[in-house]
């Protein structure tokens, strides 16, 4: 017994001896460990007081993969946009992919978009859009794939130096595109799809992305996405629905910022009018808007806000006078005269179809 005791000490202090002459940060420099952790300051792209009020956060989080999320007209459209609105008064470059084809010019300028229109000065036809933004649609991105080759090169002339800006990629929408061997084998295969992007996205896109946060990356760059989204039915009759995303979990995974509008089984808005001698104007709706994952500062909220074709308002009377006052002059022309009244329709409750799998 007394033998193991020695041996046991012994081994102790030569352990203790080596480690004593053991230099660690010599170690790590010689192999390219040493000096390579530190992250940038956190930096926001800030959104509208309404939405900073709702969500207790500034805006967008730069450096990150974020999630705009829910069904068809729920807000997650006016966000992004005020992200864009944003982004070019801050220098960072806006990078707008539109794989849903849902895109308006004239409502992203209405909400304060520098957009210059190129005109024909012989026809006076409208030729163009330019700015200072970067746009690509289904004319040239038709997979999924496509979608991560065109990030990967603007990511590419980035680093070149070809390109000196930080960038804001916004995507609307993941579930709006079928993946490559989708569009080969004719058939949209949501397995597929899914699987393209994990493999396109998960293992690629979005690492560089996060990895644009080191102190080492020259530029930051964010990735915003408008995820599609559909209702599973209950798994039992005492659960409830649950919201799902379109092309699969693995920007719900990957993202550190996801924010949930709308209900789960339906859009949960209500429609405020404007309404003069049978005619009536739509200028704003009444959305839920959640914060559903937040790795950032770790603050999830829940609140109600007001989206209008300018952009959010706080849910409040004073903010829907005031933005009335502000553009009732617009809804004269419409409804032919000065005086109307403002109506706000009842929620819209109607069930949403639910799915035991994704739909294509």
């Amino acid at each position: 017994m007394a033998k193991k005791k020695v041996s046991k000490s012994l081994s102790a202090a030569m352990s203790a001896e080596i480690k004593s002459k053991f230099d660690l940060n010599s170690f790590k420099d010689k192999k390219g460990l040493g000096g390579n952790v530190k992250f940038k300051q956190q930096k926001w792209i800030p959104l509208s007081d309404a939405y900073q009020s709702v969500t207790s956060v500034p805006g967008i989080p730069m450096g990150h993969v974020c999630l705009l999320r829910g069904h068809s007209d729920t807000g997650k459209t006016t966000a992004m946009i005020e992200a864009a609105v944003s982004a070019q008064k801050s220098g960072v470059l806006p990078v707008f992919i539109v794989t849903g084809m849902k895109w308006n010019w004239e409502h992203a300028m209405q909400m304060g978009l520098d957009v210059e229109e190129i005109w024909d000065k012989t026809t006076g036809e409208l030729l163009d859009y330019q700015g200072n933004f970067i746009y690509a649609d289904r004319e040239s991105l038709h997979t999924i794939e496509d979608v991560a080759g065109f990030i990967l090169d603007l990511l590419d002339e980035q680093k070149k130096g070809n390109l000196p800006y930080d960038l804001l990629f916004l995507w609307d929408s993941i579930g709006s595109i079928p993946c490559q061997m989708s569009v080969e084998k004719k058939k949209n295969n949501n397995e597929w799809n899914a699987g393209a992007m994990s493999t396109q996205f998960g293992n690629v896109v979005n690492q560089k992305i996060v990895m644009s946060r080191k102190e080492s990356a020259p530029y930051t760059n964010t990735l915003v996405c408008v995820n599609k989204v559909w209702t599973a039915k209950a798994e039992t009759p005492m659960s409830m629905p649950k919201l799902m995303n379109k092309g699969g979990f693995t920007m719900w995974y990957d993202a550190t910022f996801v924010i949930t509008f709308g209900n789960i089984s339906n859009a949960g808005t209500s429609k405020i009018k404007a309404i003069k001698d049978g005619k009536q104007v739509e200028f704003a709706k009444r959305t839920n808007l959640q914060v559903d994952k937040n790795h950032i500062n770790g603050i999830t909220t829940r609140g109600r806000i007001i989206m209008t074709p300018h952009g959010f308002i706080e849910d409040n009377d004073k903010s829907l006078k005031s933005y009335k006052d502000n553009h009732s002059a617009e809804w004269v022309k419409i409804l032919g005269g000065g005086d109307f009244d403002i109506v706000e329709e009842a929620d819209v409750v109607e069930s949403q179809v639910t799915f035991t799998q994704e739909p294509d």
